[in-house]
């Protein structure tokens, strides 16, 4: 018997793995951690399968490897101002601001944190309320609603 093909998000941290899936365990309200391996008793996390809000990864840690960058990015879209100042926070901590809801966490991975009720704002009927939109996001760094015009 054969077993379907499956996709996950493969991410190559430099160092401590375990480090960020704690971080992400603290940060997310939903994350699974499926498999770890370690290469030897008391070695550190090389390799775990998880998920973060149902998206599967396996994520792996060892030096000398290629290092995230912002072409590619994960994006989380939540529910409300506070939710996405409580994500925004969490991440920017020890990470990087970016503009128009992107930031990056500490370990280099690409976040994009959005509130679900942006897409009303940006979608306006009104052609002129949703250009206005439009400009106003991309000054920002972090996404504030109340900054858009309905």
């Amino acid at each position: 018997m054969t077993k379907p093909a499956s996709l996950k998000t493969f991410l190559w941290f430099q160092s401590n793995l375990e480090e960020a899936l704690n971080f992400y365990k603290e940060t997310f309200k939903d994350v699974e951690i499926y498999e770890e391996n370690r290469m030897g008793e008391g070695a550190p996390l090389f390799t775990a399968d998880f998920s973060i809000y149902g998206q599967q990864f396996i994520g792996m840690s060892i030096e000398g490897g290629p290092v995230f960058n912002t072409a590619i990015s994960l994006s989380i879209q939540c529910d409300g101002q506070e939710e996405t100042d409580r994500l925004w926070a969490a991440i920017t901590a020890e990470g990087k601001v970016g503009q128009c809801g992107w930031c990056t966490d500490k370990w280099g991975v690409s976040w994009q944190i959005t509130p679900v009720q942006m897409r009303d704002y940006l979608g306006n009927h009104d052609p002129e309320k949703a250009q206005r939109n439009w400009q106003a996001l991309r000054s920002m760094g972090k996404i504030e609603l109340s900054e858009f015009v309905a």
